[in-house]
């Protein structure tokens, strides 16, 4: 668990061989079908996403599931892109180098678990270019075997010593800035008259089986209500992006929104706190999707509130970071 970030302007003891990694999920490298395919493909044969067994899933996963998904998947990415690429990709690149401009004695680059610049390649090409260790920063600040242990699944085959910085759900620098961008919202308009704060889902029974992603996202979601000097029962928390049909951690965010809407709530405000950079769940499911549906059932606005994306308190709380991870980071210790 991260304990309070000291000041951005704290330097790390480095050598010029240290390097840092900020790892994203990943992205297709075009909005079409073809793209779109490639990139699902490697998402959804990872063991940590879908744990059915290989033979009984490929055969699913590529007679049913892609053929369905790839064309309608792929318009929805062509909604939203970017002229360098996908909001993720273009986000990510942005932070990464506002990190680097604050850590300038390191090497900071940016990768992706699935897709391109993948991590696997990455780590091989800092180790080819003589690096002597390398600080892994995944960005997902709760951490899930879903996500983050998927990427300790790269590190650990890593021919160099590599440090996976586990998660920062309760960091003050991070938690600070996520309750900046909520303040900045709120001086521009008004609030809404809730404040609804939604998670990507995952299956109920990781939780079950001990996964702290739940407790994680809970606790974010205080500590973010407690620097905006909110009470808990002035906000919400829900959980979207749900796959398939078994049961994920609810409430579920597309429920919430009919709820709402019939309740005659008319202006909501939503964050996405569990995403570092916007993506395509954020700028089409919530900010597109999410909103009609909730007008379509008696609610007026839904305003998103953007994520931290390169923001300068968000590269300020991830290089302190990333300064006390090094500082940790003893010979012989991962």
């Amino acid at each position: 668990m991260s304990q309070p970030s000291p000041a951005p302007t704290a330097h790390p003891p480095t050598h010029a061989h240290d390097a840092v990694l900020l790892v994203n999920l990943g992205t297709p490298e075009a909005p079409t079908p073809d793209a779109v395919r490639r990139y699902l493909l490697e998402f959804l044969s990872d063991r940590r996403v879908v744990s059915l067994p290989p033979l009984l899933w490929q055969p699913i996963l590529r007679g049913a599931v892609l053929p369905l998904r790839c064309k309608r998947v792929a318009a929805l990415y062509a909604d939203i892109w970017m002229e360098g690429g996908s909001p993720l990709l273009v986000y990510t690149r942005g932070l990464a180098e506002r990190v680097a401009e604050r850590l300038p004695a390191l090497r900071v680059g940016h990768a992706m678990r699935y897709g391109t610049p993948s991590l696997v390649r990455e780590l091989e090409r800092l180790k080819a270019e003589g690096a002597r260790r390398v600080l892994v920063l995944p960005l997902y600040p709760q951490y899930s075997t879903t996500t983050t242990a998927s990427v300790d699944d790269v590190a650990g085959r890593a021919a160099l010593p590599v440090r996976v910085v586990q998660d920062y759900h309760a960091d003050a620098g991070w938690v600070e800035a996520v309750a900046a961008s909520i303040r900045a919202a709120w001086q521009v308009q008004p609030r809404g008259e809730r404040l609804l704060f939604s998670f990507h889902g995952i299956p109920q029974r990781v939780v079950d089986a001990g996964d702290p992603y739940q407790a994680q996202c809970r606790a974010s979601t205080v500590a973010v209500a407690r620097a905006l000097g909110l009470r808990d029962d002035g906000i919400m928390l829900t959980f979207q992006s749900r796959f398939g049909r078994e049961k994920w951690l609810q409430p579920y965010t597309d429920a919430t929104m009919r709820a709402l809407g019939e309740s005659g709530v008319k202006r909501i405000d939503v964050v996405c706190p569990g995403f570092a950079v916007d993506c395509l769940e954020t700028l089409e499911e919530i900010a597109l999707q999410n909103a009609e549906l909730f007008r379509e059932h008696g609610g007026e606005t839904l305003r998103y509130i953007p994520c931290l994306n390169a923001d300068p308190g968000h590269a300020d709380a991830l290089a302190a970071l990333v300064a006390r991870e090094l500082q940790q980071w003893t010979p012989g210790t991962h």
